[in-house]
């Protein structure tokens, strides 16, 4: 099996469906070869019948249902779990692919073989260039992007250099951690490293695993060869800044944040390079 596709589903299941849609229409011949994958989706008990409408539609699919919402990186493992390809590709249900999305990728991974995990350029909806490929966080970070502490100058030169606005993203590029919402990993590396860690449910689950990668000496790249739409919602910042605490997501980034403190705490990482 060359590639395996997970799709954590969470009360998305249109936007399950028009991610399903585009992998299917993609392209998979390579050279001579035409690539073998499997779609494994997985569902955090959405309570949306989606079991029911894969095996309709799409039967070959391989559906997992959880009995409760165990999370992002907790789901995602599940399938992983399962999971015979040489690469997995983890996909978030609102991402859309273009007809060489997985070729490009496929090509530049085996022409790589230093790379662990790779992310392709993310468009937003209205095709505007969405930030998928960051630095490391900073200990204010996270504050100064959900709260008015954001327009003070010494914020912006955090947030500018956290969203690498220095960088024309055009350019492939090591990075220090890449979205979750679309990794194309090495499942050699992945295995190596370890999967998601399970005590971040809701965010930096993605910080932490590229952490792990550079930690193991595999490098992190943002290739922009390749493209996808990401019709991207920060459930963490849709309220006014003030109401943060009243919100589940923006919570859960609190959380998540402070777990990823005690793990790693802020000091200097020198990548580990293979």
């Amino acid at each position: 099996m060359d590639l395996s596709f997970i799709i954590l589903n969470y009360k998305s299941k249109e936007l399950a469906f028009e991610c399903l849609a585009s992998i299917y229409k993609a392209n998979f011949v390579f050279g001579e070869k035409e690539l073998k994958y499997e779609i494994i989706v997985v569902d955090n008990d959405s309570g949306d019948n989606i079991g029911e409408e894969l095996a309709t539609k799409y039967p070959e699919v391989i559906f997992i249902q959880n009995n409760r919402n165990v999370g992002m990186g907790a789901g995602n493992n599940v399938g992983i779990k399962r999971a015979k390809g040489n690469y997995i590709v983890i996909m978030n249900p609102d991402t859309v692919v273009f007809e060489d999305t997985f070729i490009k990728l496929y090509q530049f991974m085996e022409e790589n073989s230093e790379v662990g995990v790779v992310g392709p350029k993310q468009y937003n909806t209205d095709m505007t260039v969405q930030n998928s490929c960051y630095r490391w966080y900073g200990l204010l970070t996270p504050l100064y992007r959900r709260t008015p502490l954001g327009r003070l100058k010494i914020a912006q030169k955090d947030l500018d250099r956290f969203l690498m606005k220095d960088f024309d993203h055009n350019s492939t590029k090591e990075v220090d951690w890449l979205l979750g919402s679309f990794l194309f990993c090495r499942a050699k590396a992945l295995k190596e490293v370890g999967f998601f860690d399970e005590r971040f449910f809701l965010y930096f689950e993605d910080t932490d695993l590229c952490r792990r990668f550079w930690q193991s000496g595999w490098k992190v790249v943002y290739y922009p060869e390749a493209t996808i739409i990401h019709n991207h919602q920060r459930q963490s910042a849709k309220q006014r800044w003030y109401k943060f605490f009243l919100n589940k997501a923006s919570r859960e980034h609190v959380i998540s944040w402070l777990k990823y403190l005690k793990k790693w705490g802020l000091r200097k990482y020198e990548r580990n390079n293979k």
